[in-house]
């Protein structure tokens, strides 16, 4: 079965994820709703289904898990990362409301409390609440495992062999933590060549393995990356070396953003798309702090993309663009306008995403001039 988990697979996958302790007494499914701002749409439906599904699920199987289970609901947040609500509810399963405007307001619950209740979390949500959670799960003491954008077709990555998944993102975020910078070289249509240095220094990379035993933990799932953020230039004295030419492709049109000091100063191509880019990066400058390479290792397990980030960064090399302080870099919230104009936005090279771009070459150096070729016309070329 491929549509959704029963009961025996979601305790077996609640079990490997979390490795809850006897403190663990209760966990939550986050879902976010629509409202007139942010209007819905069927895979978002779909998605709080199946997440009402998995309540009832664990719920019924109570005795053999012995958790507590509740479907927790709250109002959209506009944005990607963007910070959680101040409020949210406490939702049967069979009365999810079909948007935000339809909770009452009396009925209204504490999120800090919520979460304060329930030490494990699951966030099958719209919009992405890794961030948030990255920085509310050390100071409330709980694991959350964040599934933005989950769809049925994601059900798959979630019976893979995640040892051998994290033995792989670990391999990959030794190399990261030893490496000074990392040098992309990326060709447009075959032909044009641009080259982006990214600079790796005072950072320490983080593994993502679909594994969070430890309290004060969260991460995607599914998941099988390893990533860093790239020295943003934080330190006196001590300038970013991050700068070049970051092409991607959105839509049929591939937008080439110019980057100093570690930031995408301005868009150099042309066309409706690049003009776009260019007036939201005006109107925003966080948005164009480089926040995140990716390193992902899920298409050496057979997975294709399915037009969701949650999975399709976990396939291969990513850049990601805004926000970073949840990943141990210097930009969160306060360095955008409005809490709606936070994100984090990853740019996935695979040539199933990005058909006009290839990642040609990516390069580590390491003190001493040490140069690993890690990969290859957009896949790896170390062996695992």
């Amino acid at each position: 079965m491929t549509d959704n988990l029963k009961a025996d697979e979601l305790t077996a996958m609640i079990r490997r994820v979390f490795e809850p302790r006897a403190e663990d007494t209760a966990l939550a499914v986050l879902v976010d709703l629509p409202d007139e701002a942010l209007p819905d749409n069927p895979d978002w439906a779909r998605r709080r289904s199946i997440a009402a599904g998995w309540v009832r699920e664990l719920a019924a199987a109570r005795d053999v898990h012995g958790l507590d289970i509740d479907l927790v609901v709250y109002r959209n947040v506009r944005a990607n990362n963007a910070d959680l609500p101040a409020t949210a509810w406490l939702c049967e399963p069979d009365e999810l409301p079909a948007t935000a405007d339809e909770l009452d307001p009396r009925a209204a619950r504490d999120f800090g409390e919520i979460l304060d209740a329930h030490r494990l979390l699951l966030a099958p949500t719209e919009l992405s609440a890794t961030a948030p959670l990255k920085m509310l799960s050390p100071r409330r003491d709980t694991r959350g495992a964040t599934m933005p954008g989950f769809s049925p077709a994601m059900i798959p990555a979630l019976r893979l062999d995640y040892t051998e998944i994290n033995r792989r993102v670990h391999l990959l975020k030794d190399l990261l933590d030893r490496a000074v910078s990392a040098d992309l070289r990326f060709t447009v249509d075959g032909a044009d060549r641009y080259d982006l240095h990214l600079d790796l220094r005072h950072r320490t990379a983080h593994a993502s393995g679909g594994l969070l035993p430890e309290p004060g933990t969260a991460g995607n799932l599914p998941s099988g990356e390893a990533y860093i953020v790239p020295y943003e230039g934080e330190i006196d004295g001590d300038p970013t070396a991050t700068r070049g030419i970051l092409p991607v492709q959105l839509g049929d049109e591939v937008v080439l953003f110019e980057i100093e000091d570690n930031v995408a100063k301005r868009v150099i191509s042309h066309g409706p798309v690049s003009d776009r880019e260019a007036s939201l990066l005006a109107a925003e400058p966080a948005r164009g702090n480089i926040a995140e390479l990716g390193l992902g290792v899920l298409s050496a397990f057979g997975l294709e993309p399915i037009g969701e980030v949650l999975l399709d960064e976990k396939l291969g090399l990513h850049v990601a663009l805004g926000r970073s302080e949840h990943f141990g870099g210097q930009v969160g919230p306060r360095q955008f306008s409005t809490p709606d104009a936070v994100i984090h936005q990853d740019h996935v090279y695979l040539p199933k995403i990005q058909p006009r771009v290839s990642a040609a070459a990516v390069d580590l150096l390491f003190e001493g001039g040490e140069v690993l070729e890690l990969m290859r016309n957009d896949d790896y070329v170390i062996g695992f």
